[in-house]
């Protein structure tokens, strides 16, 4: 395993703390030297992909998580530029509809789940049940749970089987050839106002910045321990939760590419391996197309 990728990981018999992790981290990478080391490896996940497509034997789905303006959509959209995009697809979860909330509240994830062959991306996923819902316990009520009937049922037994759904989820899906990997972008709240402001100066960006932020923004610890709580509740060996730091975007993204990097080398990807009747086939073939004129 990659140094960095072991540094990143999240061990689940190890106690976890967000203030353990230096959202400033860079290992020892240079900004002028990043682009070049971020072609690298999107050059080697290429050919990975175009393995995991044509052995159509798993699946890897990759998901992000953070709190706002922490860079998700832009290092979705470096980290990726490079993979076929045949070969992979891109969900991002809004607030659900009422379509939703008439389903179990993993009902919406499944349905968008990659097929063997693919790499699936989740821009947020289903651990906003366990993060934003946490944060507005009343959040939970529009799901109309049977055991819950007021905010004061929202209570850790409730929290702990969610985590617990949460966990068997992502169990099956590892034991039927979907590998999981969970990206928690780690931004500070400093550089969090930084990229808020530059929102509000840049015209062409004043789209993306909502009040509604500023609010969130006041509830910053509670994020934090709601993160801490779901991470430390759902990090497994066939599912890992990875602290990204995001003060730099150039070192998010290739920290982000060494890992799926890493994860797609672990599962000894090959092409497939045709007959010798199959072989035959194609060589005959090749003689017909060289007697063409």
């Amino acid at each position: 395993m990659d140094e960095i990728v072991k540094k990143l990981k999240i061990e689940s018999d190890k106690k976890f703390n967000i203030k353990d992790h230096d959202p400033a981290y860079s290992a020892n990478y240079k900004k002028e030297d990043s682009l070049d080391v971020l072609n690298g490896l999107k050059a080697e996940m290429d050919d990975l992909q175009e393995k995991l497509y044509a052995s159509d034997r798993y699946s890897l789905l990759i998901i992000f998580q953070a709190m706002d303006a922490a860079g998700k959509d832009s290092a979705i959209a470096h980290v990726m530029s490079g993979v076929n995009p045949q070969g992979c697809q891109v969900f991002s979860f809004k607030q659900p509809s009422s379509e939703d909330y008439d389903h179990d509240f993993l009902w919406r994830h499944y349905k968008a789940l990659p097929e063997n062959g693919r790499i699936g991306i989740h821009n947020r996923s289903h651990y906003e049940n366990v993060l934003v819902c946490k944060v507005h316990p009343e959040l939970v009520l529009k799901e109309k749970p049977p055991t819950i009937s007021s905010i004061k049922d929202v209570d850790d037994k409730f929290w702990k089987k969610r985590y617990e759904s949460i966990a068997d989820f992502e169990k099956h899906l590892s034991r039927n050839g979907t590998v999981v990997i969970k990206f928690f972008l780690n931004v500070s709240k400093a550089e969090q106002k930084e990229r808020f402001i530059a929102r509000i100066d840049d015209p062409t960006k004043n789209w993306k910045f909502s009040s509604f932020d500023i609010d969130e923004r006041q509830l910053w610890d509670d994020y934090m321990k709601a993160y801490e709580e779901a991470i430390a509740a759902t990090t497994t060996e066939s599912a890992p939760w990875y602290i990204i730091p995001a003060d730099k975007k150039w070192f998010t993204r290739i920290a982000i590419s060494k890992i799926i990097v890493d994860t797609l080398k672990s599962l000894d990807l090959k092409f497939p391996e045709i007959s010798a009747e199959e072989k035959a086939k194609l060589e005959e073939n090749k003689k017909r197309l060289n007697k063409e004129k």
